[in-house]
């Protein structure tokens, strides 16, 4: 199999597990060389990352911060630019995900939507873009939601973050491609990560039911799809959301 990543160096937030652990398996299984990012450092995440290079032979380098501290991530930016780091593609798929009724929403649970799963992508994003500018190329991945699209119930907070990382994206597509930075998002359906199991069953198989697969979607399924926004192969690609979930109705 051609490596469509070889020699590229790619951001991937929230590595530790689920879709994020795909990833990193799946970015590396393309040549990349990885900054791995996760909120904290654990023996088990070095373990794997160590696992992932004996198999592949890329490199993977750790970087451990919140991504709602905003000082820790400019150090981690500006130590990116005084070490003359190439980045090739930035790949935000750092989230948590919430399943509260509407009117049982309160503003705190709203505000946590908001920072992490906006508010992190979006200063992320501004700051890694102006080091993509500097050699005109790039590839931003973000990763949304089928409930950013849909509207689901007990998603109203949630979704509506996701909704705003979509926008978010489109928009930048527009702004950054005269600078050789393409933008798109990926909405994944349900997806058999430890999410899951803030939902019922219920609700589960209610979503999978209501899918053309009849089945959830594996954290490798949306990396691969991943992978092709952050390679070459989807050089025209840009401003897109591209929907993984199985067919959902």
């Amino acid at each position: 199999m051609t490596a469509l990543l070889s020699g590229k160096t790619v951001i991937i937030t929230g590595t530790n597990r689920g879709i994020g652990r795909a990833m990193l398996g799946a970015f590396s299984a393309n040549g990349a060389n990885v900054i791995a990012h996760a909120r904290r450092r654990s023996d088990q995440f070095e373990e794997t990352i160590a696992s992932i290079q004996s198999a592949h032979g890329n490199q993977i380098v750790p970087a451990y911060f919140d991504l709602t501290d905003y000082q820790a991530m400019k150090a981690f930016v500006t130590k990116l630019l005084v070490e003359k780091t190439p980045v090739d593609a930035l790949v935000n798929n750092a989230g948590i995900t919430h399943n509260v009724l509407f009117q049982m929403t309160t503003a705190d649970d709203l505000r946590q939507q908001f920072e992490v799963n906006l508010f992190a992508v979006f200063f992320l994003t501004q700051q890694i873009s102006r080091l993509m500018s500097r050699r005109k190329t790039g590839s931003i991945v973000n990763i949304a939601s089928s409930a950013g699209l849909d509207g689901n119930v007990g998603k109203a907070g949630y979704g509506a973050a996701k909704a705003a990382v979509i926008c978010m994206t489109r928009a930048i597509a527009a702004e950054l491609g005269a600078s050789g930075i393409r933008a798109n998002a990926i909405a994944p359906g349900i997806t058999e990560t430890e999410m899951l199991a803030t939902m019922p069953d219920s609700a589960v198989q209610a979503v999978v039911n209501g899918s053309d697969l009849r089945r959830m979607g594996q954290p490798r399924e949306i990396a691969n799809v991943a992978v092709f926004l952050a390679s070459d192969l989807s050089s025209f690609v840009t401003g897109q959301v591209i929907r993984v979930d199985g067919g959902l109705k």
